[in-house]
């Protein structure tokens, strides 16, 4: 670990046993070591920050309270779970994190007996929670489960089914609702924004303060009026608090409590843990705690790459190439300014999917839903039913949680929504969770669905605009995270002919087709090969559904070897696709299907990924070489 001394407390800590015999000064003490070690770490690594600095006492108190392993902490995402990583055995590990071979970012079943439950993706915790519970209640195991569940994915519909059900059922377990008013942008909860003014509302804090104080100086009798004081406060809490949403959903509700009093937390977590019904812990939390440049720039500070420590600013990473996200942002600025019917919509995503430029530029033509997919979607289609032209801007893992509303409100209607898809293929550092890996395939089966991917940024823009122009039903277009190729740009846009393939360069040996960023690899690695004698013809397809088929019969006459290239899982996709049309076609060719594998791969950069998978340009050289026969 860096420089052990500096962590006078933490450094006698490796799991949580070791901390159940400290005193409250210990504790405190351990908190403040965590988030310098957390600040440490992260300014010279990056990684998820803002959140994890945030949960520092209350990781600390549930691990001092609960006898975790064997009592379960179920995280929701592991953005706030560097600290639970840092006292569960991984604290000298955290400078690996998210790095090649390195720990996960987010929590991980078989990284550590402590992660309860793999998540990366938010609003998943209570359902999982309420899962163990019954387990633990079946089999006897008389454990108790918590779920720690941040304001942000409280957007979500599925912590209410959750919260519903553990309410019905009368759950053992507790939920912790870390609320800190944020999620990774600024929080579109409006239950947030009421729990806020209320709880901080100087006035009822002090009254209720001074009644506490008040009775605590009367012996039997200052009980008794505490006791009516809780009845009080509890019909107060029923009208003016969040006491009432949760309690009529069955929990018990506590709070708000001071999410940053570590006294205050292992005390009303040591008083709840003897029920066994649904409880639930209101605690109020700062992102970014301790460290003033997370605190003033939360979002920027939710995640970050390495930065300075003193100023939190990410150091320059030596290139000034703009991101697809930022390509798509400002194209559809452009759009948006002579067709004024189109609105963009994101997940509590802004800066994620570059939407932020059209929240500035056209706020009326901007909607934020939260952490809500699903509803995204067929609100999308709601709105397409009267006219508008709804560009939902998505990561594609996010996506995923949204294909019934895909098939069923959008498709089935053949309703003219267009999906931005950010983030496809590999991602890098945040690993499996985040790799968008899947969308070809889980797009392919739906019928009316259109799928583009831009080699470039130039065919970026010209695909968005073809998508808002395309009337006749959905349309999807898919793009990598990162810099962008660095091709000019040209003034105004072009619209693509649906299904329309592009000829790059012709050659005589094997014709290679390919879709979206991997058309870079492909043209490197044709010029590899014809330095070994190999000439190929290069295609970018544009196109996974529908396929250029004029080109392809073509392509079926004049090569007996064909290759297929993409940045997607291998089943279902666009490969797939192409060995169908050709199985279909009575054709023989010998066709090399090239993508990522039938499996969940790990973290790593994406250039790591790329080589380690044989993907990159010399990957596809010596795969086609050898696919060939031409030594």
């Amino acid at each position: 670990m860096q420089n052990a001394e500096k962590y006078t407390i933490l450094s006698k800590v490796t799991y949580p046993k070791d901390i159940r015999s400290f005193d409250v000064n210990d504790l405190k003490q351990l908190c403040v070591d965590i988030r310098a070690y957390l600040i440490d770490v992260i300014s010279e690594v990056g990684g998820h920050f803002g959140g994890g600095l945030g949960t520092v006492e209350l990781t600390v108190a549930l691990h001092k309270v609960f006898n975790t392993p064997h009592d379960l902490l179920v995280w929701d995402t592991g953005h706030q779970a560097y600290p639970h990583k840092i006292l569960t055995g991984r604290k000298d590990l955290m400078p690996t994190i998210r790095q090649l071979n390195g720990i996960s970012g987010f929590l991980k079943r078989a990284e550590s007996e402590y992660d309860s439950f793999g998540a990366g993706h938010a609003t998943t915790s209570i359902s999982a929670a309420v899962g163990m519970a019954i387990a633990s209640k079946k089999l006897g195991l008389n454990k108790k489960v918590v779920a720690i569940i941040g304001d942000g994915a409280m957007t979500g519909g599925m912590a209410y089914e959750a919260m519903n059900n553990a309410g019905f059922m009368q759950s053992d377990l507790i939920v912790v609702l870390n609320d800190n008013n944020m999620s990774i942008s600024h929080n579109v909860w409006q239950i947030s924004n009421y729990f806020t003014e209320v709880i901080a509302h100087p006035e009822y804090n002090r009254l209720k303060g001074y009644v506490w104080e008040l009775t605590g100086k009367f012996d039997l009798f200052g009980d008794r009026l505490r006791k009516i004081a809780v009845r009080v406060d509890k019909g107060l809490k029923s009208i003016i608090t969040p006491g009432m949403l949760f309690e009529a959903l069955g929990f018990r509700y506590f709070g708000p409590v001071n999410g940053h009093n570590i006294h205050q937390l292992v005390k009303i977590l040591e008083q709840v843990k003897v029920f066994h019904c649904p409880i639930l812990i209101h605690a109020i939390t700062s992102k970014g705690k301790g460290y003033k440049p997370a605190e003033q720039h939360v979002q920027r500070l939710h995640a970050s790459t390495p930065f300075d420590k003193t100023t939190g600013k990410a150091f320059k990473s030596g290139s000034s190439t703009s991101s697809y996200t930022s390509i798509f942002g400002k194209a559809l600025v452009e759009i948006v300014k002579e067709q004024n019917n189109i609105v963009g919509i994101t997940g509590a995503m802004p800066d994620g999917t570059g939407l932020s430029f059209l929240q500035e530029a056209f706020p009326d033509n901007y909607v934020d839903v939260g952490i809500a997919e699903e509803h995204a979607i067929t609100m999308a289609a709601g709105m397409a039913t009267q006219g508008i032209v709804p560009v939902v801007a998505i990561y594609s893992t996010f996506l995923q949680r949204g294909f019934d509303q895909i098939v069923h409100d959008v498709a089935l209607q053949n309703l003219h929504v267009v999906f931005v898809i950010d983030r496809a293929g590999l991602v890098g550092a945040d690993g499996p969770t985040h790799h968008g890996s899947l969308d070809l395939s889980y797009l392919r089966v739906i019928p009316n669905m259109v799928i583009m991917a831009p080699k470039d940024e130039a065919e970026l823009r010209n695909m968005l605009y073809t998508a808002i122009k395309y009337s006749k039903g959905p349309i999807a277009l898919r793009y990598p995270r990162g810099s962008v190729a660095g091709v000019p740009i040209s003034a105004g846009f072009e619209e693509y002919e649906i299904g329309k393939a592009e000829v790059i360069s012709e050659g005589a040996d094997a014709a290679i087709l390919s879709v979206g960023n991997m058309t870079r690899y492909a043209v490197s690695a044709a010029a590899v090969l014809k330095e070994q004698g190999i000439s190929t013809e290069i295609i970018n397809m544009r196109f996974i559904k529908p396929l250029d088929e004029n080109l392809l019969h073509s392509i079926a006459k004049r090569f007996t070897k064909i290759v297929a290239i993409e940045e997607n899982t291998i089943v279902g996709g666009f490969s797939s696709a192409i060995a169908e049309f050709f199985t279909d076609n009575n054709y023989k060719n010998d066709i090399l299907r090239i993508g990522l594998p039938d499996a969940f791969v790990d973290h790593g950069t994406r250039e790591e990924l790329h080589r380690l998978l044989n993907i990159d340009a010399d990957g596809l050289a010596e795969r086609v070489k050898a696919f060939t026969n031409k030594s």
